[in-house]
C-alpha cells in the first residue's frame, strides 16, 4: 500500500509542476500581450484560471495525503495517546465522508449538469472544469483511506 501512496504522491507532484508551469507561461503571456500589445488575450486569462482551480484541488489533495495541512491539535494534545489515535480516526472519517458525499458525489452531479454549458472563450464544457471536483474527492478519499489504515495499525500496536 505505500508503494501506491508513493506512486500517486509522484504523479500529483508532476502534475502540479506541470500545471504551474503551465500557468506562468500562460500569465507571462497574458501580461505580454496586455501590456506590450495593448490586446490582452481571454484565451490565457481563461485558461489560467481554470489551470489555477485544477493546480488547488490536486495540490490539497497532496497535502492531505502527506499530511502536512494545517492541523489545530490544541485540544487532541490533551488527552491519552490512545484516545487523540482515536481522535485522528474520526478525523480521517469525516474526511473521507466530505470526499464521498460532497467532492465525489456532489461534484459528479454538478459536472453532468454544467456538461452542455460551454466556457466562451475555450468553446470546451465546463464539465472539463468542474471534474476537478470528483477526480480530486477519489484522490482525497483514497488518502483518507490510507491514514485510517495507518492509524488502526497504530492503535493495533499501542493495546
Amino acid at each position: 500500500m505505500r508503494e501506491v501512496k508513493a506512486a500517486v504522491d509522484r504523479v500529483l507532484q508532476w502534475v502540479s509542476i506541470t500545471i504551474v508551469a503551465l500557468m506562468t507561461v500562460f500569465v507571462t503571456y497574458q501580461v505580454i500581450t496586455r501590456y506590450v500589445f495593448n490586446k490582452p488575450s481571454a484565451v490565457s486569462e481563461t485558461v489560467a484560471r481554470y489551470l489555477f482551480v485544477w493546480l488547488t484541488i490536486f495540490g490539497g489533495a497532496l497535502v492531505f495525503g502527506k499530511r502536512d495541512h494545517m492541523n489545530l491539535t490544541f485540544m487532541r494534545d490533551m488527552l491519552p495517546q490512545k484516545m487523540q489515535t482515536v481522535c485522528e480516526m474520526l478525523s480521517e472519517l469525516l474526511i473521507a465522508l466530505f470526499a464521498v458525499m460532497v467532492m465525489i458525489y456532489g461534484g459528479r452531479i454538478y459536472s453532468a449538469r454544467e456538461m452542455v454549458q460551454t466556457d466562451p472563450s475555450l468553446k470546451i464544457s465546463m464539465a472539463w472544469i468542474y471534474g476537478s471536483l470528483p477526480i480530486g474527492g477519489v484522490l482525497i478519499l483514497f488518502y483518507s483511506l490510507y491514514n485510517e489504515l495507518q492509524l488502526f495499525n497504530k492503535l493495533k500496536t499501542k493495546r
